[in-house]
């Protein structure tokens, strides 16, 4: 131990002679409690198991939410009921009847293609 080590171990010491044994009890708890706190804080970081679990529980929540925003989505751009689904098919081929038309001319050559081969 250097001198100037002596100088300040000696200097604490009679600072603690000083004290109260209350106000000595009252630092030890302290530092008691921070110690413990420490130490869960430690602990806590250290589970690897509970991490997992809370970040499976952090992801599942997400997930859920997002289920029922899709839901939600698929919901408001489903048809309400067979015959407005019926319109929909009905306005889309009249906005684009170009797919329509190749669609059921591949269909007829598959029909006749088929038949040909009886």
């Amino acid at each position: 131990m250097s001198a100037s080590e002596k100088g300040k171990s000696s200097t604490a010491a009679s600072t603690d002679d000083s004290r109260e044994p209350d106000e000595i009890r009252e630092e030890i708890e302290q530092a008691r409690e921070e110690m413990g706190e420490t130490v869960a804080a430690v602990a806590e970081k250290t589970d690897v198991k509970q991490q997992a679990r809370a970040k499976a529980g952090e992801l599942k929540g997400q997930a859920n939410a997002k289920a029922k925003e899709l839901s939600a989505k698929a919901k408001e751009a489903a048809p309400d009921s067979a015959e407005e689904g019926m319109q929909q098919a009905q306005r889309l081929a009249k906005e684009n009847p170009v797919p329509l038309a190749f669609a059921g001319v591949f269909l007829a050559g598959v029909v006749f293609g088929r038949l040909l081969s009886r």
